[in-house]
């Protein structure tokens, strides 16, 4: 087994209908919408020369084909983990995402969301399972609201990242500490658009 350092490639799924109204969509299960099959065979071409080795997957539609796309281009298989599943909204689940944050401040302070210390209990032990165990480079297609928190836990600075649909970051671990190598990567879909990575508050 390689002892080296261990890179791990986060990559949120492709839009879905309620990623385009800017709905919360939790576990919420919408598929991919003709822009997010893009994004996930871009970001799948990003990937393909990077050595991904092993794919593993929210059980949640979008990032399972998002997942799957990159999986076949990179020659490996899909797994999925339920640590690594979205956020749970509760009753605000399929609610548009501004008007809750503006009848309660802030999406985490509406009453049944899942707190997202819990969201990193879950992700952060099976993250630091799957890159340990691994020879090759790995590659995790999950949610912002597990993306966010893992990169804010990684570096403070990191706390107003905005994760784009179709995005990827390549973090490595390394005698036990994470680094972060790439943040919010364009797929050439993006770039060709002339998007850049943007901040957020939320």
């Amino acid at each position: 087994m390689n002892n080296g350092p261990r890179h791990l490639f986060l990559v949120r799924h492709g839009q879905t209908a309620l990623n385009a109204e800017g709905r919360l969509r939790g576990l919420a299960n919408p598929p991919l919408d003709e822009t997010g099959i893009a994004e996930a065979h871009a970001v799948a071409e990003a990937l393909a020369p990077r050595g991904i080795e092993e794919v593993r997957s929210s059980p949640l539609d979008r990032a399972v084909t998002t997942a799957r796309i990159i999986a076949e281009r990179c020659g490996c298989s899909v797994k999925t983990d339920q640590a690594f599943n979205d956020r749970d909204y509760g009753p605000w689940t399929g609610h548009v995402k501004h008007e809750v944050v503006a009848e309660f401040g802030s999406v985490d302070a509406a009453p049944g969301v899942e707190p997202l210390s819990r969201v990193l209990e879950r992700a952060m032990p099976a993250l630091e399972r799957l890159v340990g165990a691994s020879d090759g480079a790995v590659c995790v297609v999950t949610h912002d609201a597990v993306i966010r928190p893992i990169l804010e836990k990684i570096d403070s600075a990191n706390s107003t990242a905005r994760v784009f649909t179709g995005s990827w970051s390549e973090l490595t671990l390394d005698d036990g500490k994470w680094s972060l190598a790439q943040l919010d990567q364009k797929s050439p879909m993006r770039e060709a658009e002339g998007q850049t990575p943007r901040r957020s508050a939320d």
